[in-house]
């Protein structure tokens, strides 16, 4: 059975930073593209980023470059979102996704994913 595993959500104030960790069981991703995704109340589910199956390459939002860094250690299965200057609207759900094509085109969009974890709650004060 694949899980992914997010944890690091948490409160924190306007302007301060968070990590997000996400591992994953039952298979090996490290071959495969991982992503982020958020989900805010009310909204649709979003992409916030992604990273190539050996971290060579990654992609961002507009809304979140410059200040969220996706990362991944192939050897424990695990992906980061590191995410410095945070607002108020980056409070969400948010979700890790996982590809299960090896060696895929890396998608922005959540149909490119096949394995999804329960997703962890970021919360941003004013």
């Amino acid at each position: 059975q694949v899980q992914l595993v997010e944890s690091g959500g948490g409160l924190v104030q306007a302007g301060g930073s968070l990590t997000l960790s996400c591992v994953a069981s039952g298979r090996t991703f490290s071959s495969c593209a991982m992503g982020w995704f958020r989900q805010a109340p009310g909204k649709e589910r979003e992409f916030v980023a992604a990273i190539k199956w050996n971290g060579g390459r990654t992609y961002y939002a507009d809304s979140v470059k410059g200040r969220f860094t996706i990362s991944r250690d192939n050897a424990k299965n695990t992906v980061y979102l590191q995410m410095n200057s945070l607002k108020p609207e980056d409070t969400a759900v948010y979700y890790c996704a996982g590809d299960a094509t090896p060696l895929g085109r890396v998608a922005m969009s959540e149909y490119g994913y096949d394995y999804w974890g329960q997703g962890t709650q970021v919360t941003v004060s004013s």
